[in-house]
């Protein structure tokens, strides 16, 4: 093996450990609300990842998505999705509903065949329709048998794949697409953050020096693995992409299990068996098609 694709499998085995292992750091900021921490994370990262765009000499590119009005409103749209999904991902780890969040991760590579057939009109192999069937037939067992609907995971899957789907045909970098989506939420945040300290709720700078190290320290929870990826994404190809993503949502799913005790219910485990059945399914099927197509 190559040592550009060693040091990409580390690159990208990496960040998704890091995904995957986060609850960990959210659940450490249990004490203060999930939507304060989303402004923490949106503020301190803007700071991380600006010195980050002129160190990289991503500077004239950064400029010139932030001059075109057409390439903004398509990172505002973006940056509402994301931030969404920031902040149902840090609530939903710090109520106890982290097999959810796993769940959503698990079906997410799902959505994203099913909304590239319905907006990019690709068409959809047999196998991967028949994983999105079962995908959707786990879900409405969920629903219907179990009285047990997963709207924390569904939300988590679309607003991500959704924002994939926006990020794919946008003409932005990660990185500089990342640092203006974190700009343009950190003036609100600021402001969020400056109202709730004058009224005395603010977490910041009240409760511990600890505390205020790791509500900044979300800058590097939230860029590292992003930047991490990115350098495993150019030196690896699609279906070694395809098989890591799941590190992330089953490092999630037994931390719920092993470190925080959540309850894995009879519904719950015959969803996931159907839905690691529909990951197999579509896996399999996308290593065939791009070795055919190599």
């Amino acid at each position: 093996m190559q040592k550009t694709t060693l040091s990409g499998l580390g690159a990208a085995s990496t960040a998704y450990l890091i995904w995957g292992l986060s609850p960990i750091y959210w659940k450490s900021l249990a004490v203060v609300p999930a939507f304060e921490i989303l402004m923490h994370r949106m503020i301190w990262s803007f700071v991380f990842l600006l010195p980050l765009i002129f160190f990289t000499g991503r500077r004239t590119a950064f400029w010139k998505v932030a001059r075109s009005p057409r390439v903004m409103l398509i990172l505002l749209a973006t940056t509402l999705l994301v931030g969404f999904n920031w902040f149902l991902f840090i609530w939903a780890i710090n109520s106890n509903h982290i097999l959810q969040t796993s769940l959503g991760y698990y079906i997410t590579p799902l959505v994203n065949v099913l909304l590239g057939m319905i907006f990019l009109r690709e068409r959809l192999r047999r196998v991967q329709m028949i994983a999105l069937l079962l995908a959707a037939f786990a879900v409405g067992l969920m629903t219907v048998r179990y009285g047990y609907f997963p709207w924390v995971s569904l939300a988590l899957a679309f607003s991500f794949a959704f924002y994939g789907l926006i990020r794919k045909i946008a003409p932005v970098g990660a990185l500089e697409g990342l640092t203006i989506e974190t700009m343009v939420l950190s003036v609100p945040a600021v402001g969020y953050l400056v109202y709730i300290d004058t009224v005395g709720r603010g977490a910041f700078l009240r409760i511990s020096t600890g505390m205020d190290v790791l509500l900044i320290g979300a800058a590097l929870v939230t860029a590292l693995p992003l930047l991490l990826f990115t350098v495993g994404a150019r030196r690896l190809n699609l279906s070694t992409i395809g098989f890591l993503q799941y590190i992330a949502p089953s490092c999630t799913f037994l931390l719920a299990i092993l470190a925080y005790g959540e309850p894995l219910v009879p519904g719950q485990l015959l969803t996931f068996i159907l839905i690691w059945t529909a990951l197999i399914l579509y896996s399999a099927d996308s290593v065939v098609y791009y070795r055919k197509n190599d």
